[in-house]
């Protein structure tokens, strides 16, 4: 880390409430980079899909924890987020556009794809039956 880093670390509870309160702490603790409305609402939106997929899919609504770690390293802004899940028996098949488990429940399949869409760098680490942990860049200030 270099002298312009900070981090910060929280952990909620899977419910889908805690989801906006997520997106909301990630975009304040990226304020201070000074990104623009484009770049806070990519990282938003990131931060939602990966958070919503941890509730739904991770725990299958069953409850349990959300890990939440974002760090600043310059201009660029690392968030992990990750759960203890049921993880993902084929982490390539799960990214691709339109693939969901949750057809029943009128999923788009679209979450992996809008993380990799509004962020610079995506990588989903998963194992069945021990969790899920999705990792996110962006660069902030890059087209300014």
């Amino acid at each position: 880390m270099s002298d312009n880093s900070n981090r910060i670390y929280m952990e909620m509870d899977a419910v889908s409430e805690n989801e906006a309160f997520a997106r909301v702490c990630i975009a304040a603790f990226c304020a201070r980079l000074d990104p623009t409305l484009e770049e806070i609402n990519d990282i938003k939106t990131a931060v939602s899909e990966a958070v919503t997929n941890a509730i739904i899919h991770g725990y299958q609504k069953q409850g349990g924890i959300v890990h939440i770690e974002a760090d600043i390293d310059g201009h660029t802004v690392t968030i992990c987020i990750s759960d203890d899940g049921c993880g993902i028996e084929d982490v390539n098949k799960a990214m691709e556009p339109l693939y969901t488990t949750g057809a029943l429940e009128e999923r788009s399949g679209m979450g992996f794809t809008f993380m990799e869409i509004f962020m610079d760098c995506l990588q989903v680490e998963s194992k069945p039956g021990k969790g899920t942990k999705v990792i996110m860049k962006k660069e902030i200030g890059k087209n300014k």
